[in-house]
């Protein structure tokens, strides 16, 4: 069996590695991150040496430093066959020129990216995915995502224009006319719901290939074939989606009736308890249209409009299938044993639990306003929002205090672990997690769900594994 050599920039703690390895396909080499906790979670995990430069044949390595610094061509000899990766690009920016004279667009390419675009040019492996937040898109009004698919499509014309944002204009000249580009065959924003994932994560993922691999492969083939690939295994989890309540308990909704009354019915009359307009208003619109029925409010509460019997039964064993992919079926997250802290209670203040007691799932802080337990406003609806039991959470961030720290959907409980976060993305439990429980929180809030990276792998294996 073919497995590919694999070269991961800005590898973080590993999530989007971590789902190319689970398919037996390929072999991360070299991975590279900045931060040496990162790195140190990386090295644990795929039992990687922790370097300083690229080291030629001490493989798997995580190279600790800057992008900047990385010597590729060390790598030359191996063949790489992939390069993954989402560098940052906060840094970069499209202009329209202010005059009609000059015409065109300005642009000043972010400093991560290019040393992205620099391993195409020196290594020119078979393939690349390349992930990123979906607001690239829309950048600059939707300038910059097009400067990087023109980048990526004509690699040798454009190269002598991106290495001027390299230090030095970089020392590629010999390269020339070698240069290939690529052939996008996906450049798609993507749900990690779609793929077994219990969580509302969206990414932008562009996959390309070689241009010379193509060969007279209709382009819109390949597109519509990785697509297909892409989404066989879980497709009905668009629709169906996985919950908080399965991955946190171990089973499968049609499983967990009792859980759920118990979970919903602490909140019985909270209403009264807050006595606010909008408290009343969630009573009508939530609580008096709820059966009770674990099935039937999961179709509520994910605006699933018809009850196939025959696809919703499919759905279940998709959810099961998914559970145990991930390691979790059979296994309730507070009873696992970890080796690392991740099942440590985040620190509270007593006043923000007992405040927090009393928003239901699905709400937020406004829940509170004009109560006596108000929170401090802020206008994001992510702040002090506890789970729905029943629906996938909201986006696990890396970053932020003051109410970012996702609550759990049992009344009782508050804040969310960093090991309950890693299950929402889909990491598995014996994944171990390193640092602080900032630096660990920034290790979960920072990677591409391992479960979604499978999925991508998995169609671009198939996809190599047939032309080339």
């Amino acid at each position: 069996m073919t497995r590919y050599k694999v070269l991961s920039l800005f590898s973080g703690a590993g999530g989007l590695d971590l789902g190319f390895v689970m398919t037996g396909k390929y072999e991360i080499l070299v991975a590279n991150d900045i931060k040496d906790y990162m790195a140190r979670t990386y090295s644990i995990n795929f039992k990687a040496k922790v370097t300083r430069g690229i080291k030629p044949g001490e493989f798997p390595q995580v190279v600790l430093g800057d992008v900047e610094h990385l010597d590729f061509s060390v790598l030359k000899g191996e063949d790489i066959d992939v390069i993954i990766g989402g560098p940052p690009c906060q840094d970069f920016s499209v202009l329209r020129a202010s005059t009609a004279e000059r015409g065109g667009i300005l642009v000043k390419r972010g400093r991560l990216y290019v040393h992205f675009v620099r391993a195409l040019v020196e290594l020119q492996p078979k393939a690349f995915v390349f992930e990123n937040v979906p607001g690239l898109t829309s950048a600059n009004r939707g300038l910059a995502y097009k400067v990087i698919i023109d980048d990526f499509t004509n690699l040798r014309l454009r190269w002598s224009e991106i290495k001027k944002s390299l230090k030095g204009g970089g020392d590629n000249n010999s390269l020339g006319s070698s240069i290939r580009g690529y052939t996008l065959i996906f450049s798609e924003v993507v749900d990690a719901t779609a793929f077994g994932v219990a969580q509302r994560r969206r990414r932008l993922i562009i996959v390309g290939l070689r241009n010379d691999l193509v060969k007279s492969r209709s382009v819109f083939e390949l597109m519509a074939v990785f697509k297909k690939l892409l989404y066989r295994k879980y497709g009905l989890l668009q629709k169906y989606p996985l919950t908080t309540l399965e991955v946190f308990e171990g089973k499968v909704i049609s499983e967990l009736q009792d859980k759920y009354v118990e979970v919903m019915k602490e909140y019985d009359g909270v209403w009264e308890e807050v006595g606010t307009p909008k408290a009343w208003e969630w009573k009508k619109k939530v609580w008096d249209k709820l059966s009770f029925d674990v099935i039937k409010d999961y179709l509520f509460f994910n605006r699933i409009p018809t009850r196939r019997e025959d696809e919703l039964e499919e759905a279940i064993n998709k959810h099961k299938e998914a559970l145990r992919e991930a390691g979790y079926y059979g296994k309730k997250v507070t009873e696992i044993r970890v080796r690392d802290r991740s099942l440590v209670p985040p620190p509270e203040p007593p006043e923000i639990r007992e405040k927090i007691r009393m928003i239901p799932p699905g709400e937020n802080y406004e829940f509170l306003v004009g109560s006596k337990w108000e929170l401090r406003r802020k206008g994001v609806s992510q702040i002090y929002r506890r789970l729905n039991p029943l629906t996938p959470s909201y986006t696990v961030i890396a970053y932020g205090g003051g109410g970012m720290a996702m609550y759990h959907y049992e009344r009782s409980r508050s804040a969310l672990t960093i090991r309950e976060k890693a299950r929402l993305q889909s990491f598995p439990d014996e994944y171990v997690f390193t640092g602080s429980l900032s630096q660990m929180k920034a290790e979960v809030g920072e990677a591409v769900p391992p479960l979604m990276a499978k999925a991508i792998a998995e169609a671009l294996a198939q996809l190599l594994d047939d032309i080339v």
